[in-house]
């Protein structure tokens, strides 16, 4: 029978311990304290023995996979069970230390639960416990389904009863009669005043959905709503993070918060303009651009009524056939004609105290130079694993990548990845099945890089490989040199800030 399973230092302290029979603490911290005592160094063995128990140990960098039995238990069985317990250590837990073995406790008791019960060994694989651990439900999954498809359906016959009581309303005050009451209600203020409060309620919880942003880019937009998740997904991820679970955030919403982390504190003047650009590519996996769509915008932010009767001198320096359209508002053959942005009627003043989206930019292209960073993904299988390579190249020297993130997709129930060669880090993600290649910086100093590593799969697990990352410099080297008053023409101190971000960069 098997008493326990136990991960411990080389000085005998459990990090994490599971007893498959009823033990006290005492009792265990007792025999793994005497465990380091009882081995003899000059000795191969994988085993010790006292006079009642048996330790089946494996050693492992700094710390030691410890299996403890009855001496009658059957010793080759006790080795091939601790053969599982060491592989199963990896697939949840990045390096074999000591405090990532304590942050993913959990994970590995759940785990040594599917391999023993009650004391012996249960017929499963590394596979299969993988499985066993997820608990993904197809019925949640389903009951999940049919009560959002309820919950949308609720919503759209309130707000059908709702234009249909204004519309009665509206009847109702055209021809002078009294609106039609509810139920006992027969008094038309009364009847009135709750059709209002109901419509406008229902209208009021519309509005964020119906009324866009003023002056944003009529472009792709999901990557400017960032956090637009439902009320009932955010409270499911409250309660995930107050149980201690750590949430992963998508490729997007990390791009933003990196834009977020990486952009210093501006010394932001009274005019104020922000530069943002955003890529969505798409690439085969043998080379050439599928279609790669750019989206840029200058927002103008005026803090000073002042200031709001200004032009900005735009310098255009882009030799790739970028598609640029100016607001309605602003003076288009002034633009054509001298670069400058500024209002049709001169004697009108931007708005103050809000962004304004002045011009914007478009490029489409299946130009394969246009890429900015290109990648490589080269898997070839040899024997039951395969051998991937992989390899980025920046093209677009004048750039400057921050908090690149190279997601590579592996298969599900193999353990985690042998690492060769890597320029950069990384985090091998065992949950969600994925390996994140980090670089801090990729620019004209660190333009190319590998990375080598070995697992079992097919060539087609590896894709689609995912890249995010964010940019101080935007890829049109669109900028405004100069702001000018429109009377006098005397210059403005203006700021500016920059960011280029990843909306969907994909390999497939």
């Amino acid at each position: 029978v098997l008493l326990a399973a136990a991960v411990c230092t080389k000085a005998g302290k459990a990090i994490v311990s599971r007893q498959f029979v009823e033990m006290t603490r005492t009792r265990i911290e007792g025999l793994l304290a005497a465990f380091p005592k009882l081995m003899n160094t000059g000795k191969q063995h994988t085993f010790v023995e006292t006079e009642s128990v048996r330790y089946v140990y494996q050693p492992m960098e700094k710390l030691y996979m410890v299996l403890i039995t009855t001496k009658n238990s059957n010793i080759l069985e006790d080795l091939e069970t601790l053969r599982l317990f060491s592989r199963v250590i990896p697939e949840y837990c990045r390096a074999l230390e000591e405090n990532e073995i304590s942050e993913h406790c959990f994970d590995l008791i759940f785990a040594f639960d599917e391999i023993v019960a009650l004391g012996y060994r249960e017929n499963v694989n590394l596979a299969q416990i993988r499985t066993f651990t997820e608990m993904d439900s197809h019925e949640e999954k389903v009951f999940r389904a049919v009560r959002e498809t309820q919950e949308r359906e609720a919503k759209a016959e309130m707000r059908r009863k709702a234009k249909e009581l204004q519309q009665a309303r509206r009847d109702a005050e055209r021809h002078g009669k009294k609106a039609p009451g509810f139920g006992g209600f027969g008094s038309s203020a009364v009847s009135g005043g709750v059709t209002a409060m109901i419509t406008e309620t229902i209208i009021e919880t519309e509005k964020p959905k119906v009324a866009p942003a003023p002056a944003r880019p009529s472009g792709p937009s999901k990557a400017l709503k960032l956090g637009a998740k439902g009320k009932e997904v955010d409270n499911f991820v409250d309660k995930l993070k107050s149980e201690g679970e750590n949430i992963m955030t998508s490729v997007g919403k990390r791009s933003a918060e990196a834009a977020k982390v990486l952009a210093p504190p501006i010394n932001m003047e009274s005019v104020h303009m922000k530069i943002e650009e955003k890529i969505s590519l798409t690439c085969g996996r043998d080379g050439g651009l599928q279609n790669m769509e750019l989206h840029g915008m200058i927002m103008l932010h005026i803090s000073d009524e002042k200031f709001a009767r200004i032009r900005l001198h735009v310098e255009n320096e882009d030799k790739r056939g970028v598609q640029l359209q100016t607001h309605p508002n602003v003076d288009k053959k002034l633009f054509t004609t001298e670069s400058q942005i500024g209002l049709k009627n001169p004697e009108k003043s931007f708005p103050v105290n809000s962004d304004v989206g002045v011009l914007k930019w478009r490029l489409q292209t299946t130009e394969e130079s246009f890429i900015p960073l290109t990648i490589n993904c080269w898997p070839s299988e040899s024997g039951n694993s395969c051998d991937v390579n992989i390899e980025y190249e920046l093209q677009e020297e004048s750039l400057e990548l921050n908090d690149v993130i190279i997601t590579i997709p592996l298969p599900s129930g193999v353990g985690a990845p042998v690492i060769g060669e890597i320029d950069g880090e990384y985090r091998h993600d065992s949950r969600r099945n994925l390996l994140e290649w980090c670089l801090p910086v990729i620019d004209a100093k660190n333009k190319s890089g590998s990375l080598e590593f070995s697992i079992a799969g097919q060539p087609n697990d590896f894709f689609p490989v995912q890249v995010s990352f964010v940019s101080k410099k935007n890829y049109c080297n669109i900028q405004v040199t100069k702001v000018t008053q429109v009377d006098g023409n005397s210059p403005v101190r203006f700021s500016t800030e920059t960011t280029f971000l990843v909306d969907k960069y994909e390999i497939l």
